[in-house]
C-alpha cells in the first residue's frame, strides 16, 4: 500500500476538494463467490487506508493508536470492485469534528478511475478518542483537532 498527501488547497470552480489518498491492493482473499470485493473485506480495506493517514509516526493523531474506538460505520455500494481494479484509490476527508470524536468520509475508486468520477463505494466511520487506562472517552488534543480540521470539507 502507498499513501499520498493530496492537499489541493485551491478552491473554486473545477478544483478537487482536499483529500488524503491511499492506494490499497485488493488481495485474492478479498473476493467473494460473486467475484467482487466482499463487504467485510471492504471494511478492512477502509481500515488499512486510514492507518497511514492518522496513525503513522509523526502524525499529530498518532497517539490515538493507543486508544480510539469505532463508534459508527456506514458503507454504500454504487458499483462492484473486482480483483482487476487493484490498487484501489481510497480518498478520505473529515466530515465532522467534535470534542471527542470525528467522522471520516471515504470515496473508493478502481485503479485508474478519474478523481472526479462517481466512486464505487462511499463510506463513513465515526471514531472517538478513548483512554484505555480509565476506560472513558477523552477529548481530542489541540494538535489532533488542528490536524483533523485541515482535512475538513
Amino acid at each position: 500500500m502507498t499513501s499520498v498527501d493530496v492537499r489541493n488547497r485551491v478552491r473554486g470552480a473545477g478544483a478537487l476538494p482536499l483529500r488524503f489518498h491511499a492506494k490499497v491492493d485488493i488481495r485474492w482473499s478479498d473476493m467473494d463467490v460473486f467475484q467482487h470485493v466482499n463487504h467485510a473485506r471492504m471494511v478492512t480495506l477502509l481500515e488499512e487506508a486510514r492507518i497511514p493517514w492518522l496513525f503513522e509516526d509523526g502524525r499529530p493523531t498518532a497517539a490515538m493508536r493507543e486508544g480510539c474506538v469505532l463508534a459508527d460505520l456506514r458503507v454504500r455500494y454504487r458499483g462492484q470492485l473486482r480483483h482487476e481494479d487493484t490498487p484501489l484509490d481510497i480518498a478520505m476527508h473529515i466530515t465532522q469534528l467534535r470534542a471527542v470524536d470525528f467522522t471520516i468520509g471515504y470515496e473508493v475508486r478502481a485503479a485508474g478511475a478519474a478523481p472526479d468520477s462517481t466512486p464505487a463505494v462511499t463510506a463513513s466511520t465515526q471514531i472517538a478518542a478513548f483512554d484505555i487506562r480509565t476506560q472513558r472517552l477523552r477529548r481530542l488534543t489541540e494538535a489532533e483537532r488542528g490536524y483533523l480540521a485541515e482535512w475538513m470539507e
